[in-house]
């Protein structure tokens, strides 16, 4: 199964609300659990001291990897103005 490259240990963000469980597009979480061979995730979403507030499966296409370097480290900056 596809699995949209996410990993174990990846932070991840939602990208769709759910209401039902006070979940809201934008908010991280880690993976913890690869479900049904790679089919969903075991998300976790903790506060700042690291206390868990919830844990669900979700699946990849509610989710983004967030990346915190480059994709491409031979990327040179560039400026964007809107």
């Amino acid at each position: 199964m596809k699995t949209n490259n996410i990993k174990l240990l990846d932070v991840v963000a939602l990208t769709v609300d759910l209401p039902k469980q006070n979940l809201w597009r934008g908010q991280v979480g880690t993976v913890v659990e690869i479900l049904a061979d790679g089919a969903a995730f075991e998300i976790e979403f903790s506060d700042q001291q690291g206390r868990t507030y919830e844990s669900l499966g979700l699946l990849p296409e509610q989710l983004m990897i967030l990346h915190f370097k480059p994709a491409n480290p031979d990327s040179r900056p560039e400026m964007l103005t809107a």
